[in-house]
């Protein structure tokens, strides 16, 4: 029997979205309700569909023929994306290490 999660994670946000509304004695909720309540039903959502992907192999094999495709079309753009990110990070890397340097330095000269 297959559920419907969809219609259930609806009713949930709509649940979230009275109290935060109302609140409980009548004063105003923060809105953590309102999030745990969306992340639930994101959450449920993946879920189902995720099973939904793995039940039809026909599915999971068009999903990975389109993603080849973009990722090849879009190749060039991601390597240089990744590139700098690897180069932000050694930069990153290296300021921090001078910054140890500074403090290491500064520590030494005041207990001089």
């Amino acid at each position: 029997m297959a559920h419907n999660h969809s219609k259930h994670a609806a009713t949930t946000i709509k649940h979230a979205k009275n109290i935060a509304h109302k609140g409980m004695d009548g004063h105003e909720v923060s809105t953590t309700l309102m999030r745990g309540a969306i992340m639930s039903a994101g959450a449920q959502t993946g879920k189902t569909i995720m099973s939904t992907i793995t039940k039809h192999p026909l599915l999971l094999v068009g999903i990975g023929m389109v993603a080849g495709y973009y990722t090849h079309k879009y190749r060039k753009e991601i390597i240089s994306s990744v590139t700098s990110a690897g180069d932000k990070g050694k930069d990153f890397v290296l300021q921090q290490k001078e910054n140890l340097e500074d403090i290491v330095a500064e520590t030494k000269e005041s207990s001089e």
